[in-house]
């Protein structure tokens, strides 16, 4: 699943989190010193102004965008020789580098647009309270800022989720190739079409999804946890607790905790059933075909045998799935409400701001949505836990260390025959399959 597109993954996943890890040492130990020498932040930052808005290209700003491109791309250059499978390198390694780089500047948007938006509510405030206090064009100066901002994002998600999409396909060709090199082997274990052409595309764009979205949770997290522990003063306290420090942040942690907890203890079932379920409806699917080719298969008899074994199991998952369900939005619902609720004595005690209110609210969801990436995914978690246990066990007649001979685009990458072994029927096949 992953060595046929990743660089000796063990060693590249192991290494990312080293080299993270070293950048942020860097960043608060020699990033200063550097910053003084290489930042362009004098040349592409606007100037604050003492009263305005900050924008959101300031000097240190383009210093620490300048410093997380270049440890990111960095990274990419020793892989260029290291590793087995130098095929897939500008998509898997420089790629994958630009889909976590493009994460990182949607989450630092986002925290400008926290700011941005306590600001202009307060000034709405103002206008409301105070007519004429507030005028036309600094109302439009306002949303000109923020309009700057939010097209280059706009052109920046079109862009890469068209790149992810080419992404997801290359990975996915790699996985069938590299399967297809061993198919010999592997044509006899159960719904070997199916994992080959089904499953290789579901895993790649589950696994990228989900690690697109823990990525941005631990980003969001890195940004908005200090700023939410910052905002977090401005709550006198939390009810039935009384004043505490940080004290949103220790709510939106626990909230988290318990829905995760929660939904992990209700859907402990799923995977297995999700995993049976594959099994049954490749076996129904492969009756089918065979029906195609043989009269004396595929008939109406059988083929409802097949069908009821599919019948039953999906039966069991909705019924899983029901409790499951009441559990998920009863949780998910319910934590809606959980800010409304902490801030209440502070609301009540006319302590925050229109704008204050909807700033530590945007912070606070953002947090709470972080600590629940787990909760929020656990059902494409089910997915790709039963989607791995089939390719795991396909993938258990591949030899360690085997790479893929096969890519019809480069022929460089054919197999012969020969690399294939006795074809595994008398059969007449044609060349190069």
């Amino acid at each position: 699943m992953f060595r046929s597109f990743f660089p000796d993954p063990k060693l590249f996943f192991s290494s990312a989190l080293a080299w993270t890890i070293l950048c942020l040492i860097g960043w608060y130990s020699v990033g200063p010193a550097l910053e003084s020498v290489i930042s362009l932040g004098p040349i592409l930052g606007q100037p604050i102004v003492e009263g305005q808005a900050e924008p959101f290209l300031t000097p240190g700003k383009v210093w620490l965008y300048q410093y997380v491109l270049m440890a990111g791309y960095l990274f990419c250059i020793p892989w260029y020789w290291i590793g087995n499978n130098p095929r897939w390198y500008w998509w898997s390694v420089v790629g994958t580098v630009t889909i976590v780089e493009v994460v990182f500047f949607d989450v630092q948007i986002g925290a400008w647009m926290n700011s941005w938006y306590g600001e202009f509510y307060n000034l709405l405030q103002s206008a409301m309270t105070t007519p004429g206090s507030v005028t036309l064009d600094q109302i439009y100066s306002e949303l000109f800022t923020v309009l700057y901002v939010l097209l280059p994002r706009i052109a920046a998600l079109v862009l890469n989720a068209f790149f992810m999409a080419h992404y997801l396909f290359r990975w996915r060709r790699a996985m069938t190739f590299f399967y297809m090199t061993h198919w010999p082997k592997m044509r006899k274990i159960e719904g070997a079409s199916q994992r080959v052409q089904e499953d290789t595309q579901r895993f790649s764009n589950i696994v990228e999804g989900l690690a697109s979205a823990l990525v941005g949770s631990i980003m969001t997290l890195l940004v908005f946890l200090p700023l939410l522990w910052s905002l977090s003063q401005n709550i006198t306290e939390l009810p039935l607790v009384g004043a505490v420090n940080g004290s949103l942040v220790w709510v939106a942690l626990v909230s988290a905790a318990a829905g995760t907890a929660l939904l992990a203890t209700v859907g402990i079932k799923l995977p297995g059933l999700e995993f049976q379920n594959q099994r049954v409806e490749a076996a129904f699917r492969k009756e089918l075909v065979y029906g195609e080719d043989h009269q004396d298969r595929a008939r109406p008899l059988e083929a409802r045998e097949f069908f009821l074994d599919v019948q039953r199991n999906y039966f069991r998952l909705y019924g899983h799935y029901l409790y499951f369900n009441v559990a998920r939005y009863v949780y998910l619902q319910g934590s809606n409400f959980i800010p409304l609720i902490a801030m209440s004595p502070s609301i009540a005690a006319g302590v925050l701001t229109l704008g204050l209110f909807q700033q530590i609210s945007n912070a606070f969801a953002q947090v709470e949505n972080s600590f629940q990436f787990l909760a929020n995914s656990w059902t494409t978690i089910i997915s790709l836990i039963s989607v791995y246990k089939r390719l795991r066990a396909f993938e258990a007649a591949i030899p360690p260390g085997s790479v893929s001979g096969v890519d019809y685009d480069d022929p460089r990458y054919l197999a012969s025959d020969a690399d294939f072994g006795p074809l595994p029927s008398e059969e007449a096949q044609p060349k190069g399959v």
